[in-house]
């Protein structure tokens, strides 16, 4: 909440109003802001309530923008390209068919019979309408609704002769002396800020207001007010008290909460937690349009094979978070190591063992000017309401972007920047953890890797010793669902000079399973001997040399020297830059 102060009596006014209409009001009445921009849950519902009866309501934005916020003012217009001008009130419309046809007799325009809905077209006679009604003393509210197609991200080069109007009106209007001095707002509506032209939001003419989701007590208020005539309907088909419905259904709006409390009291639905989180999850990845997906597991840290130091830790992580100790966890991880070595499955496994959910953050990217941004912009606006959050992105290095980055109109340079900020937020510590994967972390930028982001650096390597190696194998043997002693095992599979990574394991293990089938008619007969015949006919992919690189820039990544194993604990950095710089100019 902004800490903007102005006379005590106003405080009554604006109480009851949502945090994020009581920030526009302050804002509004330091008389030096007349222009807001409104984003984010803007197509969700607001809560409207009654200050002397306390009875609430919940109403669309534009209803609440125009019949609670700016029920005061004589004259509330309501734009966007689709509808046009219209209102919201019938004395209000009629009082502007007379300015139109004024403005038809003064100008030799038709309006009156065909009205404007260019952007344009429409500004420059609101611009005439309002001087004209603010000049006689009426206050006025101007709310535009799907602002990006009135002023949209791009470049300046592309914008036409219209949009060029538009920009220009819009940014006269925010610093104008006339409508600076009287009872006089506008608002612009859209979902992502980045969508909008950057030179207009970044004004100092202009303020952004975020409307979040709603959080836990909002969830809870909602809930207890839609069943307040049924509750005793809802307790009989669901599991979950209205507590326990709030308390797990972070990242959800109104409109989804109404949906599937709807759907438990009129069509009589059983709603219990597994139900629940389906629920939420799908509402979640389609409000993300796709770009977030839940990473679902059974698997625990009990399932990793190896990697003793990296569990170790990850375990008193989250123990740490059972106890509500956010503040000693790090803003985020970097997870680093050669292909197949269980990165994704490490993390996936943490994010189960102590019980928060785990999205990933899918392709983002669009073809489309201003696109991408605005998609990044949706992620995050809802990964802000769903703390507890475990953030995976897997390939990271190709992710992320880069503030060096060109050929691509600065997309990259603008996704990494909106990441980074995102990432450094002193609130989202042990709240939102973000995951970064990646088996080439010296092609992330410098800035995404340093404290403050992605503070502990986790290294993960091939199993180097007999014991790491059986351990792993047991692992994929119960994946694979085969029991073979000890015994059975070649010792070339243990011991040998091949390294063997565990998706390298589980296809020696499925290959032995399709040999036996063949031969012993069963996949589980495995014997010691068809393990021993796949295992020296196997031959590992031949990039052993990337792996290389991708092992010793892990080296250089990782934060603990306790995690590395021998020979790279023992050798200088110097020697091992030495060699990564040989290998990088060896021809691919």
């Amino acid at each position: 909440m902004n800490d903007l102060n102005f006379p005590s009596k106003f405080d009554h006014l604006i109480s009851h109003y949502p945090r994020w209409a009581q920030l526009l009001t302050r804002k509004y009445f330091t008389k030096t802001l007349i222009q807001f921009i409104l984003h984010g849950n803007v197509r969700d519902l607001v809560r409207c309530e009654n200050p002397e009866t306390g009875n609430a309501d919940y109403i669309g934005l534009i209803n609440f923008l125009a019949q609670e916020l700016f029920a005061a003012r004589d004259i509330v217009v309501l734009y966007d390209r689709a509808a046009g001008i219209h209102f919201l009130d019938a004395e209000m419309q009629k009082d502007f068919n007379r300015a139109i046809s004024g403005h038809d007799n003064l100008f030799g325009t038709e309006y009156a019979k065909t009205r404007p809905r260019n952007p344009s077209q429409v500004l420059a006679i609101l611009d005439n309408y309002f001087r004209l009604r603010l000049s006689s003393g009426k206050r006025i509210a101007c709310i535009i609704d799907y602002a990006e197609t009135i002023v949209p991200m791009a470049e300046a080069s592309m914008y036409s002769a219209d949009d060029r109007s538009a920009l220009v009106n819009l940014q006269r209007w925010a610093h104008d002396p006339f409508f600076l001095q009287h009872d006089f707002t506008i608002c612009l509506i859209t979902e992502n800020l980045s969508d909008l032209n950057q030179q207009h939001v970044q004004s100092p003419w202009t303020a952004e207001i975020t409307i979040p989701l709603p959080e836990k007590d909002d969830r809870l208020a909602f809930a207890q007010w839609l069943t307040k005539d049924s509750l005793r309907r809802y307790e009989t088909y669901s599991e979950l008290t209205l507590e326990a419905f709030a308390q797990n259904t972070p990242g959800l709006g109104y409109t989804q909460l109404r949906t599937i409390l709807a759907d438990t009291l009129e069509n009589k639905s059983r709603l219990d937690f597994d139900h629940l989180s389906e629920l939420k999850k799908v509402m979640i990845e389609e409000s993300a349009f796709g770009m977030l997906e839940f990473v679902e597991s059974n698997s625990n840290l009990d399932d990793v094979a190896g990697h003793h130091e990296a569990k170790t830790h990850l375990r008193q992580a989250a123990a740490a978070l059972r106890q509500g100790l956010h503040e000693v966890m790090p803003m985020g991880y970097l997870v680093s190591g050669p292909v197949g070595t269980g990165k994704t499955f490490l993390i996936t496994c943490f994010a189960n063992e102590i019980g928060i959910p785990m999205v990933k953050l899918k392709n983002f990217r669009s073809q489309w000017q201003g696109q991408t941004e605005g998609n990044l912009e949706r992620i995050l606006n809802l990964l802000e309401a769903m703390p507890p959050v475990a953030v995976m992105i897997d390939e990271a290095d190709a992710a992320l972007g880069n503030r060096d980055a060109s050929g691509d109109s600065g997309v990259s340079k603008r996704v990494f920047g909106q990441i980074a900020s995102f990432m450094s937020k002193p609130e989202h510590r042990g709240r939102i953890i973000f995951f970064l994967i990646t088996a080439r972390p010296d092609l992330m930028p410098v800035d995404l890797k340093r404290q403050g982001r992605a503070e502990e650096h986790i290294a993960l390597f091939y199993p180097s010793t007999p014991k790491d190696r059986l351990e792993l194998l047991q692992v994929m043997m119960r994946r694979t669902n085969l029991t073979l002693s000890e015994d059975s095992v070649p010792e070339t599979l243990l011991n040998g000079v091949t390294v063997y990574s565990g998706a390298d394991m589980e296809a020696l293990l499925t290959r032995a399973k399709f040999r036996a089938a063949a031969i012993n008619g069963s996949p589980t007969a495995v014997t010691a001997e068809i393990l021993s015949s796949v295992v020296d006919d196997f031959i590992p992919p031949a990039n052993t040399e990337e792996k290389e690189l991708q092992a010793l820039v892990a080296v250089l990544e990782s934060t603990s020297r306790e995690s590395l194993p021998e020979p790279y604990r023992s050798t200088g950095r110097i020697e091992i830059t030495q060699r990564i710089n040989e290998l990088k100019l060896k021809p691919s």
